[in-house]
């Protein structure tokens, strides 16, 4: 009785939490797809392998599947997949612990902060879009 308001409000909140778990992913997917030759450097930098492909990879996974679980189009395989990449990204992009001083500090920050999003990302997967999305029409 005491959660009817959320009951009630469900399908709202679900529409606010994906545009909310999105936004990161979007603007940095854009950003990587306009400036593609940084991208690639980038990877090539951070040891990611094979850069150029992963440049690729990480524009389709931030870009288009951000934009398709903003959507709410195919919405949990797209949001366990989403997981999956940026677990990736985590021990790839952030190995904290193979640093030391402010920028161990700062990696592992943006490492947990991904640990986070993941956990978003699996509630995504296991509630659903909700109905305001294209899965439900």
């Amino acid at each position: 009785m005491r959660y009817t308001l959320f009951e009630n409000q469900k399908d709202s909140v679900l529409l606010v939490a994906r545009i909310l778990l999105m936004v990161l992913f979007v603007m940095f997917g854009w950003a990587k797809l306009t400036g593609f030759g940084g991208t690639v450097a980038y990877m090539t930098s951070s040891g990611a392998p094979m850069p150029e492909l992963s440049a690729v990879i990480a524009v389709v996974m931030e870009l288009i599947v951000g934009v398709a679980l903003l959507v709410g189009f195919f919405t949990r395989p797209l949001a366990l997949l989403l997981a999956l990449y940026t677990f990736g990204t985590a021990i790839i992009g952030h190995h904290f612990w193979n640093m030391t001083g402010a920028v161990q500090y700062d990696n592992m920050i943006h490492f947990y902060k991904n640990i986070s999003i993941i956990g978003g990302l699996l509630l995504l997967c296991v509630s659903g879009p909700g109905k305001y999305s294209i899965d439900r029409r």
